[in-house]
């Protein structure tokens, strides 16, 4: 008898080891959506703390893993996954510094700043830049420019400037349609960037939309007010592919493709 329930016991916590495998997975699937959540929601602060601390941990200088192995993304290398992350929290924190100076300037509602799969777009109404059916910048609008452009200068991302208007008519000498206005409106932003010294003019583009791109349908003058604006669009990495490639002389007097960073 002894030795059957001794046996029995065994047999038992045979059968039952299942459970310990089946825990841990559990607690792995629970633990990898918890940071899939927490990664929807970046807090720059937080994620800077996570990346040293998984860093530290796995005994890597400058990224979570000095040796990746295979990516769990199909076809994304995993130095690719770090440079998006890396990327990520560089935007936010422009993000985050760009909202805090429209706050501070009491421009809410007048400048937007959101954020698209192309990158960080900062949205300027055209009465904060320019008069009416104008596209000389008010002397207050080249303060404002300078003032977001010491948070620009941090970045290295590809700045494209847009010109947008309502779909009311113009018809001037010097703007016969609203695509000469928006194009103006446009080069003019770009113009007052590159006259502050050490602001890279390689990395700027300028685009004339006109009246055909709206935020909003133009079915009253608040609409209309909205679709008169000028965005500022910090591009991601992954759409400098869109821009001409070219050669650019570097620090050093080494001429490099300007798509590399």
């Amino acid at each position: 008898m002894r030795r059957y329930r001794k046996t029995h016991k065994h047999e038992n916590s045979l059968k039952e080891r299942w459970l310990i495998t089946y825990a841990d997975m559990i607690t792995v699937l629970l633990i990898f959506f918890i940071v899939m959540y927490a990664l929807s929601k970046v807090d720059v602060d937080k994620f800077k703390v996570l990346t040293q601390s998984m860093s530290a941990a796995f005994g890597a200088s400058g990224s979570i893993m000095e040796n990746p192995g295979p990516s769990i993304v199909p076809d994304v290398a995993p130095d690719e996954i770090q440079r998006q992350l890396e990327e990520q929290v560089r935007l936010e924190e422009i993000r985050a510094k760009l909202e805090t100076f429209v706050e501070e300037t009491g421009l809410e509602g007048r400048i937007t700043v959101t954020t698209e799969e192309r990158g960080i777009v900062i949205s300027f109404q055209d009465e904060v830049l320019f008069a009416l059916g104008s596209a000389e910048l008010m002397p207050e609008a080249r303060e404002i420019i300078h003032n977001v452009a010491k948070v620009l200068s941090s970045s290295k991302n590809y700045i494209r400037i847009e010109g947008h208007t309502d779909d009311l008519p113009i018809r001037t000498s010097r703007y016969p349609s609203n695509w000469e206005l928006s194009a103006a409106r446009a080069t003019g932003v770009v113009q007052e960037l590159i006259k502050i010294p050490g602001f890279p003019p390689h990395r700027l583009s300028a685009v004339a939309y006109g009246e055909y791109r709206p935020r909003v349908p133009n079915t009253s003058e608040e609409s209309r007010q909205q679709n008169r604006r000028v965005d500022l669009v910090i591009l991601r990495d992954e759409f400098i592919i869109a821009e001409p490639n070219a050669f650019i002389p570097t620090e050093t007097g080494i001429v490099e493709p300007s798509y590399v960073h």
